[in-house]
């Protein structure tokens, strides 16, 4: 791929995901859904984000991750159900992960 066709990509994606967010909003005015189908809706992002969480915290690659990232992860989800700032939750998680892995947690 050259740079000019990676820039093209870069630009398509841009241009389509700006229209699809145009677009969302155009035809909420226009659409009138139920509260049931709303309430599918957002349970189906829920999982949607979850799925992709999951799959990057389980998964390097095809093969599964070590113990100290599952466990980085927990730690920093912890942190965030005791409603510590962002900040103190990424470096928690980091810190867990990379103190684990030092430990010979890979």
């Amino acid at each position: 791929m050259t740079e000019w066709q990676f820039a093209g990509a870069v630009a398509l994606l841009a241009g389509g995901t700006y229209l699809m967010r145009v677009a969302g909003t155009a035809l909420r005015a226009r659409l009138d859904l139920s509260p049931a189908t709303e309430a599918v809706m957002e349970r189906a992002t829920i999982v949607l984000l979850m799925a992709v969480a999951l799959t990057s915290t389980l998964f390097v690659g095809s093969d599964l991750a070590g113990p100290a990232r599952p466990i980085g992860v927990a730690v920093g989800i912890l942190a965030a159900v005791l409603r510590a700032p962002l900040v103190v939750v990424i470096v928690v998680a980091a810190a867990t992960t990379a103190v684990l892995r030092v430990a010979g947690l890979a």
